[in-house]
């Protein structure tokens, strides 16, 4: 059996990419049923129907408030039984319907729990730190404070501005994502404290949504 999983995306959908290359391999272990977003016309929906997927669009402003918008959200991606949803540069705070429902990993472009929030990379620059990189984790009700499953250093270089240190950890980010997510569905995963251990859960295709979480 192959884990569902819905991806999430508000702009390019270069991880969304990374995840559908994979995903056409079935040692992969995940079929990608679903590619939500915030807003329309974007690459990432683009890329998610030229490929024949499942889209739906869920926009804050077409809500009442943030707990409908969530309520809304929810339901789109619950309709696709997800075991696994994947923020893949999506750029809203999930709440709390979406978040109780189904286990969300994330990717963001720094060590956490060093720059968080949306100009992480610029952040950094400004700091002057001579390493940064990415992190893949689990999201939780705050910003980019959820569990670490995985990190990955990535060199800041003489010369470099926002856009080229950005470019390279992206390049990182996207094998991290695909990795990490590729392990959870096959092997499972479980969490103790802020602690995820990767293996020895059931994995997400087996029927048990969070692998052992």
């Amino acid at each position: 059996m192959s884990a569902r999983l819905v991806v999430l995306v508000s702009g390019s959908g270069s991880n969304l990419q990374a995840l559908m290359d994979a995903a056409a391999d079935a040692a992969f272990g995940a079929e990608i049923v679903a590619v939500g977003a915030d807003r329309d016309g974007i690459e990432g929906l683009a890329r998610a129907r030229r490929a024949d997927l499942p889209a739906f669009v869920v926009k804050v402003t077409d809500h009442e408030g943030r707990e409908a918008w969530d309520a809304a959200l929810h339901a789109r991606i619950a309709a696709h039984r997800p075991d696994l949803v994947v923020s893949a540069g999506f750029m809203k705070i999930l709440g709390p319907r979406v978040l109780g429902a189904f286990p969300v990993v994330n990717t963001h472009p720094a060590l956490l729990p060093a720059f968080p929030g949306a100009h992480a990379v610029r952040d950094a620059l400004a700091y002057g730190v001579r390493v940064t990189g990415c992190t893949v984790h689990l999201v939780d009700a705050g910003v980019d404070t959820g569990p670490v499953i995985a990190q990955q250093a990535v060199a800041v270089r003489d010369g470099d501005d926002e856009a080229s240190l950005h470019e390279r950890i992206k390049t990182v980010e996207r094998r991290l994502l695909v990795d990490v997510v590729g392990r959870m569905v096959r092997d499972g995963w479980s969490v103790t404290g802020r602690h995820v251990r990767l293996g020895g859960g059931r994995p997400a295709a087996s029927g048990a949504p969070g692998g052992g979480r």
